[in-house]
């Protein structure tokens, strides 16, 4: 069983700062690539940055130069720092990973529940 654990969400001004969290725990052999995904209502799920195990970064163009993903492989956790937020940043966002739990079985796609961050006056 593998869980993921999100939290560092919350209410924000536009111009302020978050940084979420997202803790993967349970039966883990491998944590791959771990993501940041974002959906606001009425829209679909996209992804905001991604991180590979060994440190390889993208992120979407709409938050290029403002967030930074990053990852402690030691405690299985993903970060992603959020700066200068936008209203149009506010949406739930999830984690997303891709991990190995025995070595000899594929790597499975596990999502956290989800942490709203809201970005208003």
């Amino acid at each position: 069983q593998v869980q993921l654990v999100e939290s560092g969400g919350g209410l924000v001004q536009p111009g302020g700062s978050l940084r979420l969290s997202c803790a993967a725990s349970g039966s883990i052999f491998r944590v791959n690539a771990m993501a940041w995904y974002r959906q606001a209502p009425g829209k679909q799920r996209e992804l905001v940055a991604a991180i590979t195990s060994g440190a390889s970064t993208n992120y979407a163009d709409s938050v290029k130069g403002r967030f930074t993903i990053s990852r402690d492989n030691a405690k299985n956790t993903v970060y992603l720092q959020m700066n200068s937020l936008k209203p149009e940043d506010t949406a739930v966002y999830y984690c997303n990973a891709d991990i190995t739990t025995r070595p000899s079985l594929r790597p499975y796609d596990y999502w956290g529940q989800g942490t709203q961050v809201t970005v208003q006056v």
